[in-house]
């Protein structure tokens, strides 16, 4: 009899710990540059949903080839009758769609080179960004026009979804939702995408961005200011947010990045926007730390050591790999 109950129990808190997993994330690209081959790139879906998403593309075949090796993928199966590998089926069928922040190379990189071998999907942005994306890059002369507007011949694999500020959009093929939230990185334009399930519970995903007092902006702010309904309802899941640079790097050559500094003082204006110990326990993702080849400490473990001295609000900061699958 012990032993039925015990494998109840166990059972129980199994199912209870799958159900309390509202989003999961797997990295393809943890990088801010220079490290091509692991540059920013996030898969995301739902509890709800089989199929992913794609925030940000900095990193993609690689990032899934990583994934692989690691073991993230093991509990998908590709049906015999598909010709692709897994690193193949997990690119055409189970990525529905891509979420680009801003079209600098590090975020665009892994998307357009995988492009020939792509399948179609949508991509994700503000005008201002797929305008970019179309310009620079997807133009006959950079790479041929995979789009469905811009220059020359289109040769229509990727249909361009411009999103409209601070409001909400349905994905394609999953049952997630959308807000795209502007932000400010380097006087150009950034955007932070707030993912949205069936629960009504939220996930972001903040591209390059600089706090507003360096930016002379108030785009953070309209950030935490739609944030804070969630936290005050406890359905903010999580956030991915960039950390480029170490204490040491001077305001005037930021470029539209933040330091460990400049993140706490940022999630403070959430907090109160929230309520005091509102942040405790919350998870916050630390990505786009540059990879350095100067000799010495490691950038990340020196802003991890950074933000843990600083961390007075009982934060979860997670500092992800490459290929790791996390869950929210």
């Amino acid at each position: 009899m012990w032993k039925k109950s015990l494998a109840l129990v166990i059972s129980a808190a199994l199912s209870s710990s799958v159900w309390a997993s509202s989003f999961e994330a797997i990295t393809l690209g943890s990088k801010g540059g220079i490290q091509d081959g692991n540059l920013t790139s996030f898969m995301l879906k739902s509890e709800a949903d089989s199929n992913y998403v794609l925030l940000d593309a900095g990193s993609v075949v690689n990032g899934l080839i990583v994934a692989e090796e690691k073991g993230t993928f093991n509990g998908i199966e590709v049906p015999e009758d598909s010709p692709y590998t897994k690193v193949g089926y997990m690119l055409r069928e189970k990525i529905k769609g891509y979420f680009i922040s801003h079209a600098h190379l590090d975020h665009v990189a892994g998307m357009i080179i995988s492009s020939p071998d792509d399948s179609n999907k949508p991509i994700y942005g503000l005008e201002s960004t797929n305008k970019a994306l179309m310009d620079n890059y997807f133009n006959w002369s950079a790479w041929p026009n995979f789009g469905n507007d811009g220059k020359g011949y289109k040769l229509n694999k990727y249909q361009y979804v411009n999103l409209m500020p601070e409001q909400w959009t349905p994905v394609s093929d999953t049952k997630m939702e959308v807000m795209a939230l502007p932000l400010r990185h380097s006087g150009g334009r950034s955007t932070a995408f707030l993912m949205k399930n069936p629960a009504g519970e939220v996930f972001v995903y903040f591209g390059d961005t600089g706090p507003d007092l360096v930016e002379k902006a108030s785009a953070m702010n309209n950030v935490w200011e739609n944030l804070a309904p969630y936290v005050k309802q406890d359905k903010l899941k999580g956030i991915i947010i960039e950390v480029s640079f170490t204490n040491s790097t001077p305001d005037k050559s930021l470029f539209g990045h933040l330091t460990p500094n400049w993140l706490m003082k940022e999630l403070s204006k959430l907090e109160e926007l929230s309520g005091e110990g509102s942040l405790e326990g919350l998870n916050v993702v630390v990505s786009h730390i540059k990879y350095s080849l100067k000799k010495g400490e490691d950038p990340k473990e020196v802003i991890k050591a950074q933000l843990e001295e600083i961390n007075d609000k009982g934060i979860n900061f997670i500092y992800p790999t490459q290929g790791e699958k996390m869950s929210f």
